[in-house]
Order: structure tokens, then sequence, then C-alpha cells
């Protein structure tokens, strides 16, 4: 979870701006929380991330910019109400996705398990939502911004993420490797292995 400091707000047409102190990691289409600021708090799909002054809509309904007046570290979301010309505001914009691509019921399926108490199935639980993240933070840092939080963007992401709950699952209370009982030993697991990372898309960047 990140959180920014809001420096000023505007609101125009039906679309909200707000400057952040700091330069953030905000993408088109991701869900942002905005608190301390009266009409403007809420959670909201960010639309645009505008560097110039915001000037309204014209007839079709395109945004329009003064590209005389830059101003960084902008994001723009719909927002009804009355306009608010731009001024300082105090105010934070919290970031924390939630990725729900995968739940306990797949990792289980796909290790064939029927959590024997209930520990077991809130440790799948938790396996879920750390594959989740983990898959969900590694597409967008590899350029897949366009992802759906709650949708898996295909079969072979779907799949990577439910290998790496499972393999979290299977590692419980081994530090670095699927757990086993074979006095040999088997190979180290470290990291996300090249399997995953080929299903997952990663580390090739997105291109267009």
């Amino acid at each position: 979870m990140a959180t920014y400091q809001v420096t000023h707000k505007q609101l125009l047409d039906g679309y909200a701006v707000l400057q952040t102190l700091t330069p953030s990691e905000f993408e088109v289409g991701q869900s942002l929380t905005v608190a301390g600021i009266t009409g403007f708090n809420g959670t909201y799909t960010i639309y645009a991330l505008p560097q110039f002054a915001f000037i309204g809509i014209d007839s079709e309904g395109d945004l329009l910019f003064n590209y005389e007046i830059p101003i960084p570290n902008q994001v723009l979301f719909a927002l009804a109400g009355d306009d608010v010309n731009r001024t300082a505001a105090s105010g934070t914009i919290t970031y924390a996705p939630t990725c729900t691509w995968i739940d306990a019921n797949d990792i289980a399926t796909w290790l064939y398990l029927t959590p024997a108490t209930a520990g077991d199935l809130a440790f799948l639980t938790s396996c879920a939502a750390a594959a989740n993240a983990t898959c969900y933070r590694k597409r967008q840092e590899a350029g897949y911004a366009a992802d759906s939080l709650t949708t898996p963007p295909s079969a072979d992401v779907e799949l990577a993420t439910t290998i790496l709950g499972g393999t979290l699952y299977r590692s419980r209370s081994s530090m670095d490797q699927i757990a086993s009982y074979d006095g040999m030993g088997i190979s180290a697991t470290v990291g996300i292995t090249s399997q995953i990372k080929i299903l997952l898309g990663i580390p090739r960047a997105q291109v267009a």
C-alpha cells in the first residue's frame, strides 16, 4: 500500500484533478482512495494522469488541457459535483490494489487437497492472497498495466498464479523449498520458477 500527500485539488466538468507532493506509481485504470478532502473523498478509477493544467472538456467529451502550464504529479478521475477552481488542499491518496484472480479453492483443487482443519483453510487463503499480490505486482512491473484486479487476464496467468499459491502452500514449514520427507532432500526452489515466469509473461516487458 502506498499513500501520497495531496497538495492541490480541482473539479471541473465532472472530472476531479488532484496533485500529489511526490511522483506516484499510478496507472490509468487502477483504483485509488481519497481521504481528508471534503467533496472528494471516496474510491475512484483513474481516468488520466495529466501533466498540464486541466481546462475542461469539449463538445465531444474529450479532455482539454493548457499545454503552456505544466503541472506534474496529477491524477484525474470522474466525480460529479459543483466545479471547484484549482486550489491548495490537504489530504491523502491511497493506492492499495487487492487482486483476487484465484482463491483457496483453486489452490486446493490444483493440489488435490481437502483442507483438514480451519487452520489449513486459513493458510490456503493466505497463500492465495500472497500469490495474487505477487503475480499482479510482477505483471505491473513488466508493463502489463491494463490487468484487471478481479479477472485473470488469461488462462496462463491464472495457472501461474495457482501454481505459485500451491508452491507456497507446499513450502509450509520450509524456508526455501517444497517440504519433503526424502532423506536426500530436493532441489531448492528460490524465487519464482522459470515455468511461472513464462506463464506470467515476465520478465519480458509488454510491447505495443
